[in-house]
């Protein structure tokens, strides 16, 4: 069940705009992802002199946690952050969203690439809200426990 739901994990990860990355001590904040499971990473751009940037220079561990509005995935994953100097890397993940933030776009001097590759994580996977609202109403008409998907540990 876990390379089930490591390769689940990577597939709704692009379902998922964003979560609560958690550096290692500080407190959570929001922040968007762009996963890359080639990369064995999820990337996330934020400015020099962050809570996050600074973990990331000093390669400490962090949390992010995640939960899809359409109910299909849910959990938290443990990682390493890592600064990168990847200008490739930037381009790729470049949006919209990344631009608001910065006034010289992806030259901007105080952009700090961060890279955040899983070690370990607790996921919950689901076929969505509706199929969960049916296996609730379906147990509660029959008895029995619903049957809302997987659960499990994954190490990456």
């Amino acid at each position: 069940m876990s390379d089930d739901l490591k390769k689940i994990f990577w597939e709704r990860m692009d379902d998922i705009r964003a979560g609560m990355l958690s550096p290692e001590g500080a407190e959570p904040r929001p922040m968007a992802h762009t996963p890359r499971p080639d990369d064995h990473a999820l990337w996330f751009i934020t400015a020099d002199g962050t809570d996050v940037a600074d973990a990331a220079k000093a390669g400490k561990t962090a949390r992010h946690i995640v939960a899809c509005s359409s109910g299909k995935l849910y959990g938290w994953i443990d990682g390493i952050l890592a600064a990168e100097q990847n200008p490739e890397k930037l381009d790729e993940i470049w949006s919209p969203m990344a631009a608001a933030w910065f006034e010289d776009g992806k030259e901007d001097e105080d952009i700090c690439l961060v890279s955040f590759r899983p070690t370990k994580a607790e996921l919950w996977s689901t076929d969505g809200m509706a199929k969960t609202l049916y296996e609730f109403s379906k147990a509660g008409l029959g008895g029995g426990k619903p049957d809302v998907g997987q659960h499990g540990h994954v190490t990456f």
